[in-house]
């Protein structure tokens, strides 16, 4: 099998994920025919990246996709209003924008269609993208609650997507570097 059939199988892969998590049409959308993969040591897809930066990390213990911002603004150029999306309040948009969490009590509405530990798209009044995260309640929660978290935010706007995002593991592995306690 030559690299480039390997390549094409990759990327039919990652589109039939999109197609299945967000709707037909999505992998097309996300991912352009240039992507490049990074590989887990078994040979699994782990991350599809593209020239501004990661699209997605394909999640080991499901399949499923979780957006970078790159991916984020990508899916939200293709989906129309209001699927996956979290419309919060204006006056704590800048707030989702570096990455902090999305409260139910700053929710204005919700896609009444979303699932809690479904990926999604934060945006505020104008439909402007904000970030993207796990919705931790069901759309219906999300506007009838008025405490707790809404949406985990994994990636802001606003924050650098120069940099390959490390990989849930090494970053705890930073920490503990960092804090002294890792293991050597």
């Amino acid at each position: 099998m030559s690299t480039e059939d390997s390549a094409n199988s990759m990327l039919r892969r990652v589109r039939a994920i999109a197609d299945f998590q967000f709707g037909k049409g999505a992998g097309d959308a996300l991912f352009p025919g240039d992507c490049t993969f990074l590989l887990s040591n078994t040979g699994r897809i782990r991350q599809v990246l593209h020239g501004d930066g990661r699209i997605a990390t394909v999640r080991a213990q499901d399949g499923r996709l979780t957006l970078g911002i790159s991916g984020a603004r990508r899916l939200h150029a293709f989906l129309p209003p209001p699927a996956y999306r979290v419309v919060v309040q204006n006056d704590v948009a800048e707030f989702m924008a570096k990455g902090k969490n999305a409260f139910a009590k700053h929710v204005v509405t919700a896609d009444p269609e979303i699932r809690a530990d479904e990926e999604v798209l934060v945006v505020n009044e104008s439909g402007d993208l904000l970030a993207t995260g796990v919705a931790m309640l069901s759309g219906r929660e999300m506007r009838e609650f008025k405490y707790g978290v809404a949406v985990q935010v994994r990636k802001g706007s606003a924050q650098d997507v120069t940099q390959r995002e490390p990989e849930a593991d090494e970053a705890d592995d930073e920490e503990a570097r960092d804090a002294g306690r890792a293991d050597r």
